[in-house]
């Protein structure tokens, strides 16, 4: 078994390094001056469009999930516990410098987020709880290749739903146990492991929206104890916070004396821990990005590139200051999760463990429902029937049950190459339909500059096939929008003739 592992690892360590990383970078890079800087050059777009009004139908229900819900549902899945552990071993192994990569990684990889979630929102398609899409959509829809779309599928749903999510249970697991003193292979794993099995049944087999309504409350509670937390830490050590930022940007670029990290491998290690963290590029993000109802696919886009910014930048620099202030020291810096529980309890004392492990809870618990949804519209798109649906979802409860009993060694090596797998599919897709993106943000800049909230239809892409919604602008924005705004259409042509009332 041992040499199995070892395999995967080596297997997976020189398929990220020298294929997905290279390609990842040199596409951001491209979408980055092709788009202008979009990450960049519409961040005030960003929280605009992120609290902006949700389509309804002409019942007065909303289409499908808001903005903002699509938002919790992607940094569901993007923030676990990879955001403490994840960053903990990049600057293990990295120093300081790694975080700058990480940051870079971030800003870089924000326009292929932009990209992929832009063409999720194009090639979306209805189903009976709103909208679903993803990469396996616009490789079938905008590529013409469902057989495409299947394989990449299949990887997501063994990746994300069984494999990451068996492991995010295991992760609550043992933290608990590490908390409380016990044995973590011992009765308490399977009380845990049943009560979270329970708790993801209660909320997968209500549908999307109430994985929406759960993350929307997760997610920002999470973040705001985490930070609230940090910001203590930080506090308590605001004498070391200069010499830390001095130590992010000076050690990014060569050799690191602490840690014995060359110059290459301080980038490679913060970009790569970067990438796992924020997803962007890799094609998970967009399936939820889909399902919200916005009335133009840049909104969306523009939204998920946010998140990609408050996985790294919030939450990853949170877990980086709370190590760095607090342990000078990295020589023989404990890696992954062991070493932000030493920076806290160091400088907070025991009680701050509970508060970890509560926070570690809602990490993993909110990853697992994003995982859970993203192969749900997946499934979806292999096939309709409800039967497969329906077992899809007990599987679910069952990986995460073994998740918190089993071993997770062998699960993590594996699905961490197999993910390369699945972000070089949807590399490709998105290189190959990113023309399509840039005419969305080229309509989408213009409706701005008249001075328009931007509706799209699927007639301002003259010649683009394989877009089943956006049909025109009363399906779009919603029956009771357009019967609003031509009230007040109306009501201004009568003022202005003298015949108000």
């Amino acid at each position: 078994m041992n040499e199995i592992n070892d395999w995967l690892v080596t297997w997976g360590d020189n398929l990220w390094t020298w294929i997905v990383l290279p390609v990842v970078v040199g596409l951001g890079i491209y979408f980055t001056v092709r788009s202008g800087v979009v990450q960049f050059r519409l961040i005030p777009e960003m929280f605009r469009t992120l609290t902006d009004k949700t389509p309804r139908t002409d019942s007065g229900e909303p289409q499908s999930v808001s903005a903002f819900q699509a938002f919790t549902i992607s940094a569901a899945s993007r923030v676990g516990v990879g955001n403490i552990a994840g960053v903990g071993t990049a600057i293990a192994l990295g120093g300081p410098g790694a975080v700058f990569w990480m940051w870079l990684m971030a800003f870089i990889g924000g326009a292929s987020s932009f990209i992929e979630s832009s063409l999720a929102q194009l090639y979306k398609t209805r189903d009976t709880d709103g909208f679903r899409g993803g990469p396996a959509y616009y490789m079938e829809r905008g590529l013409g290749a469902r057989w495409m779309g299947i394989l990449f599928a299949v990887i997501l749903i063994v990746c994300f739903p069984f494999a990451f999510s068996s492991l995010q249970a295991n992760t609550i697991t043992a933290t608990l146990a590490s908390s409380l003193g016990s044995d973590p292979d011992g009765w308490l794993a399977w009380v845990v492991g049943g009560a979270i099995a329970l708790l993801t049944g209660l909320v997968v087999f209500g549908g999307v929206r109430r994985i929406a309504s759960v993350t929307q409350t997760l997610v920002p509670a999470m973040a705001l104890l985490y930070l609230l937390l940090g910001l203590v830490v930080v506090a308590l050590h605001i004498d070391r916070l200069p010499a830390v930022f001095a130590e992010i940007f000076t050690q990014a670029w060569g050799f690191n004396e602490v840690v014995g990290a060359a110059f290459g491998y301080i980038i490679l290690t913060g970009i790569r821990r970067g990438m796992f963290s924020n997803e962007a590029g890799l094609g998970s993000a967009p399936n939820a990005g889909a399902s919200a109802a916005v009335t133009h696919p840049v909104k969306q886009g523009l939204v998920q590139t946010l998140g990609v910014y408050f996985d790294t930048f919030l939450v990853c620099s949170i877990t980086a200051f709370i190590i760095l202030v607090s342990v000078p020291d990295l020589a023989s810096a404990e890696r992954g999760i062991g070493l932000t529980q030493g920076a806290l309890v160091g400088t907070l004392g025991e009680w701050s463990n509970i508060a970890l492990s509560v926070i570690i809870f809602l990490l993993a618990f909110s990853s697992i429902l994003g995982n859970y949804y993203y192969g749900e519209s997946n499934i979806e798109f292999i096939t309709p029937r409800r039967s497969i649906l329906t077992a899809y979802r007990i599987l679910v409860i069952v990986a995460v049950l073994a998740g918190s009993v089993a071993g997770a060694d062998l699960v993590w090596s594996f699905a961490d190459g197999v993910m390369g797998l699945m972000a070089l599919t949807n590399l490709v897709a998105i290189a190959l339909l990113s023309g399509v993106a840039f005419r969305l943000l080229k309509d989408y800049t213009r409706q701005r500059r008249e001075g328009r909230d931007p509706v799209f239809t699927r007639d301002r892409l003259p010649g683009v096939r394989g877009i089943e919604l956006w049909e025109d602008e009363l399906s779009v924005t919603g029956p009771l929008d357009i019967v609003v705004k031509r009230r007040q259409s109306e009501k201004h042509r009568d003022h202005l003739h003298g015949r108000e009332g």
